[in-house]
């Protein structure tokens, strides 16, 4: 890779977020130049604009590493400074014990980073006293509280439909995989078409994941969001229901798996088979619902009849027990899944 192609992202920040970023710098840089008659607040300027985040959550989190960075930076610098005097070295002495500091503190990669960069500021300026020390960290504290207020007055983030989005996918995916099943069952797929099949259900690894990750960004954008309130409810659905799809889909891969193995070209002859690919199409059928606009739990919801009934098989054949069985379990734990009967 080029790499200065590494310099940029996949995707642009938010203009919302430049906008957020642009106004905090400015508040909080107005704001310490009338309360601090600060000339050149730059604490205030760099807490603003490291702190406006993506998330309130994430502000917040980030206003506390770079207050507390701060205020070890530059009590660290001023404490040397008034001990050791003003020397070129002292720099040097400060950058070392600012990442010994926080290495013994076990302080976060933001704050570490900040205490030599804090203490490297102050001693720049030449201006080491106990009240030019006070007035940079107040400085920080104030840009710190303005971004955190406007993150979370100017339209507060919130990443719920990304996650929606991508649990509807996983839930049509995870369909599909039932209704590849049901089809190779009933037309009598070879070896090389359920290897195709399993290589395609095993993706859904993938997409959970994308679901998972999705699903935690979006509880973490209504994390002491204002506007959280009423998003909670729909995200504690999707929730759910993607809690129920990490079953079904280690389930709709294990049936794909387990055929693939036991796959014979006698197979679609055997009368527990077909019932067996009826109840699959029934449940890809259920799966998919999850996609639905109106997403409610199927045992919560008397207007909607489950489609899913258990198979019952007298005498399985000897040749396809094995995997006849496997099958019949597999149903009927994704069948408990669906009903909300799962452990």
């Amino acid at each position: 890779m080029n790499p200065v192609a590494r310099l940029r992202q996949a995707t642009r920040t938010p203009f919302l977020q430049v906008v957020k970023t642009a106004v905090a710098t400015i508040a909080a840089w107005v704001l310490c130049t009338a309360l601090l008659d600060s000339e050149y607040p730059i604490f205030a300027a760099i807490a603003a604009l490291l702190v406006v985040q993506p998330s309130v959550n994430q502000s917040f989190v980030r206003g506390l590493e770079r207050s507390a960075g701060v205020v070890l930076g530059v009590l660290l610098a001023t404490a040397l400074h008034l001990l050791l005097g003003d020397n070129t070295w002292i720099v040097l002495l400060v950058i070392v014990l600012a990442i010994l500091l926080a290495w013994t503190l076990r302080l976060t990669p933001g704050s570490s980073t900040q205490i030599p960069i804090s203490a490297m500021l102050v001693l720049s300026t030449g201006a080491t006293t106990p009240h030019y020390a006070v007035d940079r960290i107040i400085e920080t504290v104030i840009g710190a509280l303005v971004a955190l207020a406007v993150n979370a007055l100017i339209v507060p983030p919130v990443l719920l439909q990304p996650a929606h989005l991508a649990v509807g996918r996983l839930a049509r995916d995870t369909a599909s995989a039932f209704e590849r099943i049901a089809v190779g069952l009933t037309e009598g797929r070879d070896r090389t078409g359920w290897e195709a099949d399993l290589a395609t259900a095993r993706t859904l690894r993938q997409a959970q994941a994308r679901s998972d990750a999705a699903l935690a960004a979006a509880r973490e954008s209504l994390t002491m969001n204002p506007r959280g309130g009423r998003h909670r409810t729909i995200l504690e659905r999707d929730m759910e229901i993607a809690g129920q799809l990490a079953v079904i889909v280690t389930r709709v891969i294990g049936m794909t798996r387990a055929i693939r193995d036991n796959v014979a070209p006698d197979l679609v002859e055997d009368r527990a088979i077909g019932r067996i690919a009826t109840e699959v199409a029934r449940i890809a059928a259920e799966v998919r619902a999850f996609a639905a606009a109106d997403q409610r739990p199927i045992a919560e919801d008397p207007a909607s009849p489950t489609l899913t009934a258990p198979v019952v098989v007298l005498r399985p054949n000897e040749d396809h027990r094995i995997l006849i069985g496997s099958l019949l379990e597999d149903i009927r734990r994704v069948r408990e899944e669906l009903l909300g009967e799962g452990a």
